[in-house]
């Protein structure tokens, strides 16, 4: 039986550790800044800064692998994401650190880049969607060893930054020392805005207010923790709850999905979301256990609003156009995760850390009333619609478009040939262990 944990090692254990270091970067960050006094205005900019990087660094990393290959621009991007975060601990300066986080986030998403095309090129089409979920454990796996390794070391020292660097220096064992054959294309996904958006409205609607939550989660959901009387390995603990809240809940409500209209399913999810965030309000003081059940239940709700999203965008497009929609989508995403930040930032500076939840519950009706199934036509559905629902992490590029298993080929008008024998310096072809 194929196993991608046994096929694909250093690819998932590079994806681990890159996502345990940005995972424990983003939280020490916010928690840091808040000790500080610096103000949730920079803790919201310095996320919208990251998220920023991501959108404009896929331009980059496709210009990036196509000249010098995978594994090298990989070894680039770790060795300067290792040196921006070791620039932390010496430089004071909240304006240099936007554009260094900037910098992280443009070579990060090179790094997705990477990791996705290798996994795409070397996954057949009946292995794709175990190979995706896969994939997806990496990354959520990652981001919640990260917040257990704030735990683990809580002092907002120069400590954590130490750890961020070992992880991000780690990620480069794996694929320097790996024998598979390198990837020989590249995808470029291009972008049909007014399309998709006559196309697809509602769903590139969640999608935007999806990225709007959760940009602004991960930066400032530590510091409202902090704000809410938690130390550092409490803050982090409830920043994990969440992730593993969303992570745990993606496969039963993927199960619900295929069988519920998902139009409705947006909708109540919604409506639970604006319900459970009532109590983080912050208008009664909620113990600890309160604030970590309430946190658990929101992030299952708050996270699987993009896979959601996804699925009812893809039952709507047809296949040779799924890998330009997901392209679409994650742009939309990204769009949103800049700008969410900066506005929950500047209302928990202005009115107090409940604002972030207020946020939340605002959000969620704006989704209600946006998502009306009875607008839903389905004149343009597609005839295998509804297709299965696949798991979706949130922190993905682009090229994660041809790992879903809902694309069963690259369109050959998308496939850009990459140069000849870039894996190699001597030239000479790559072989397969």
């Amino acid at each position: 039986m194929f196993s991608p944990l046994v096929t694909f090692p250093a690819l998932y254990t590079a994806t681990l550790l890159m996502l345990a270091g940005s995972g424990l970067f983003t939280t020490y960050m916010g928690l840091r800044l808040t000790a500080e006094g610096a103000g949730d205005l920079w803790v919201g900019g310095l996320m919208a800064a990251y998220y920023f990087g991501l959108v404009c660094g896929g331009k980059f990393g496709h210009k990036l692998i196509a000249s010098f290959g995978h594994i090298r621009s990989y070894v680039a991007c770790a060795g300067i994401a290792t040196v921006v975060v070791l620039l932390h601990a010496l430089v004071d300066s909240l304006a240099i650190w936007i554009v260094l986080r900037f910098v992280l986030g443009a070579v990060m998403m090179n790094q997705y880049m990477v990791i996705e095309s290798w996994l795409n090129e070397q996954a057949e089409s009946h292995q794709r969607g175990k190979v995706f979920a896969g994939y997806m454990v990496a990354v959520d796996l990652g981001l919640v060893v990260g917040q257990g390794l704030l735990a683990a070391s809580p002092a907002l020292d120069y400590k954590p930054l130490l750890l961020v660097a070992i992880c991000f220096a780690s990620c480069l064992i794996p694929l320097a020392m790996t024998r598979r054959v390198h990837p020989a294309k590249l995808v470029a996904a291009p972008l049909e805005i007014g399309f998709f958006w006559k196309r697809v409205p509602q769903s590139l609607g969640t999608i935007f207010v999806a990225g709007l939550m959760v940009g602004a989660f991960y930066g400032l959901a530590p510091v409202y923790a902090n704000r809410n009387g938690l130390d550092t390995a409490q803050s982090s603990l409830f920043v994990g709850m969440c992730i593993v809240a969303g992570f745990c809940a993606q496969w039963p409500l993927g199960w619900l999905s295929d069988r519920v209209n998902r139009a409705w399913l947006i909708r109540g999810n919604a409506l639970l979301l604006c319900a459970a965030a009532v109590p983080m309000w912050g208008l009664i003081q909620l113990p600890y256990w309160a604030l970590l059940a309430n946190g658990f239940v929101t992030g299952m709700l708050l996270f699987t609003l993009y896979p959601l999203a996804v699925a009812l965008a893809n039952d709507h497009v047809e296949q040779p156009r799924r890998v330009a929609l997901s392209a679409m989508l994650l742009t939309t995403y990204g769009v949103g995760a800049c700008i969410g930040p900066l506005f929950a930032g500047a209302l928990m500076h202005r009115f107090g850390p409940g604002m972030f939840y207020m946020l939340v519950s605002a959000y969620a009706v704006l989704l209600i009333f946006w998502v009306q199934p009875k607008r839903v036509t389905g004149l343009h559905r597609v005839d295998e619609a509804p297709l299965h629902h696949v798991a979706m992490p949130d922190t993905v590029s682009p090229m994660s478009a041809t790992l879903d298993p809902r694309v069963e080929e690259v369109p050959e008008e998308l496939v850009v040939e990459a140069p000849p024998n870039i894996g190699r310096s001597d030239g000479a072809p790559d072989k397969a262990s």
